[in-house]
């Protein structure tokens, strides 16, 4: 019974994962690089800060008080909060009494505590967000499901600070809408087909808008395409049918060509006897060198005799 039960729960999971992993309704979660190091120095500044304020304790009374571990504490954190290092691809907006006053990073910076504060850190490195639109309408009224990845950095972090609230979420948003209003504007051919052109018209309206809250956008890659069944066989038959129309277009146009090139070959053969003498031993020989026969070669006269000996023979009868 263990074992059928641990098996039921073993199913359950891998059929929860895979419907998690199938469906495209589900939350992305972006991986974010360790912050590690951070916690780390600002851990290590505070330790440094208590000890030294303990020290001077025992120096100046010779002992430890409750007054003494509190102004270690306050000390340390006083310390953490004014020393502190961003990573090489991160950047921090500092404000002062609420107001913007520089971007910091990366490596050490400090701030003043209680008056400065780092606002937002943010990312500089290229983000990919995927994102589809499903079900979505063409201009010929076509349903269609079209998944994409959008691929963009921020450029300018006061803007992406003070100009929108969560610059992530608005991209995304923004490059779905985007996504949904060039369908609209496109027929399925062209959806389907023309790729290209609607990877340019994605980037171009999401430009307009992510520019004001300093992010650039590097490029938009179409990654699927679901078209219904019915249509998907309506498209196949007709590409078989062009197909097919093409095929015999092209043997009409090498008949054409075999027709004219026999045409003038049974001119020159008509005004040429030695031509056609030519052609016809080169046909005995092509004949007799793929069989591996033997020919053998009657002089004229011999022939012109049996041939007129016949004719008489004929005649007379």
């Amino acid at each position: 019974m263990k074992k059928t039960r641990a098996g039921k729960q073993e199913s359950r999971v891998a059929t929860a994962t895979a419907s998690d992993i199938q469906s495209p309704s589900a939350t992305y979660v972006p991986r974010r690089s360790s912050r590690d190091g951070v916690t780390v120095f600002a851990l290590a500044v505070f330790i440094a800060a208590v000890c030294l304020v303990l020290m001077l304790c025992v120096v100046v009374s010779g002992k430890v008080g409750f007054f003494g571990i509190m102004l270690s504490c306050v000390a340390g954190f006083v310390a953490a909060s004014c020393i502190r290092i961003a990573p090489e691809w991160e950047r921090v907006v500092v404000l002062r009494c609420g107001r913007f006053n520089r971007v910091v990073g990366p490596g050490l910076y400090f701030t003043i505590p209680a008056l400065e504060y780092g606002t937002i850190h943010v990312d500089q490195r290229v983000v990919a967000t995927p994102f589809n639109a499903e079900s979505t309408l063409t201009a010929d009224l076509v349903p269609v499901g079209v998944d994409a990845v959008l691929y963009w950095v921020v450029r300018d972090p006061e803007k992406a600070c003070i100009e929108v609230e969560d610059y992530f979420v608005a991209v995304s948003c923004l490059a779905q809408t985007a996504l949904r209003e060039a369908i609209g504007r496109s027929s399925v051919a062209e959806v389907a087909l023309r790729r290209d052109q609607l990877d340019a018209e994605i980037k171009r309206d999401v430009e307009k808008e992510a520019s004001n809250w300093g992010v650039d956008i590097v490029s938009v890659k179409v990654r699927d395409i679901v078209i219904p069944e019915e249509l998907q066989r309506v498209m196949s038959l007709e590409a078989r049918a062009d197909r097919e129309t093409s095929a015999r277009m092209a043997v009409a146009g090498i008949e054409a060509d075999l027709a004219e090139a026999l045409s003038d070959a049974a001119r020159i053969y008509d005004n040429s006897e030695v031509a056609l003498k030519l052609r016809t031993m080169l046909m005995q020989y092509e004949t007799v060198r793929e069989s591996g026969g033997t020919v053998f070669t009657v002089p004229s006269a011999i022939s012109d005799g049996f041939v007129d000996g016949s004719t008489q023979g004929v005649k007379r009868g």
